[in-house]
């Protein structure tokens, strides 16, 4: 009897051994630890990198969140309508492009060509209505596809993310206008155009001749014209 417990306890002992570790190699998504001044690791190694790609951090990347990265993460989050704490949340996590606050459990690096659709159909949607809200719906597509057409393109950052919050190249961005909740249209916009649909014919700017613009861009030749959008390569 006290061999058939101690075999029924080392049974049970294994199987809770057994899912756990399988749990933990399927890619089940596991929260991000949020990051505070002191934090190191492989999620400040992700963040230090975002920030240096993008200009905003100078220093090693060495995985340690000490005074340079505290105040690059405030820079960052001051110039994309963020609070400037320093502190690395969901928030910032997503406007850094690595994702809402969850990694998976198995993620060994971040591949930054690869655009996923559950990470970033909403911000993609997010900027689209930003940048184009009032435009007829083939503009939003077209608006879409140029972020796209950028990820692709070899003069802009290799990432959705980076794309859409380099420097101030988004009017939406430098207002803050990016965060604003998209309405379904946006949302359908964005699906078409990670779908590959692409009404620019590859375009890699967009622009309203109506606003203030630089002049650099009008030596851009332009493709096609939507709503009050202009489209060009």
């Amino acid at each position: 009897m006290k061999n058939r417990k101690l075999i029924l306890a080392v049974s049970l002992v294994f199987i809770i051994t057994a899912v756990f570790f399988l749990t933990n190699q399927s890619g089940i998504a596991q929260p991000r630890p949020t990051l505070y001044w002191g934090s190191s690791g492989t999620h400040v190694i992700e963040v230090q990198k975002r920030l240096s790609n993008w200009g905003y951090y100078k220093g090693p990347i060495d995985g340690f969140l000490g005074a340079a990265t505290f105040n690059a993460i405030k820079d960052f989050q001051r110039k994309n309508g963020l609070t400037p704490d320093g502190i690395v949340g969901a928030q910032t996590y997503n406007a850094l492009g690595l994702g809402t606050g969850t990694a998976p459990a198995t993620q060994t690096g971040y591949k930054p060509s690869q655009v996923s659709v559950s990470d970033d159909i909403m911000l993609l949607a997010r900027a689209i209505h930003a940048e184009a809200e009032a435009e007829p719906y083939i503009g939003k597509v077209a608006v879409g596809a140029v972020l796209l057409n950028r990820v692709e393109h070899p003069d802009f950052p290799n990432s959705l993310s980076g794309v859409v919050y380099q420097g101030r190249a988004l009017e939406s961005v430098a207002n803050g206008r990016v965060n604003t909740q998209p309405n379904d249209d946006s949302i359908r916009a964005a699906r078409d155009a990670l779908n590959g649909w692409d009404p620019t014919y590859g375009s890699l700017f967009f622009w309203n001749p109506s606003k203030p613009v630089s002049p650099w861009i009008w030596t851009r030749k332009i493709v096609v014209e939507y709503g009050n959008h202009v489209f060009g390569i």
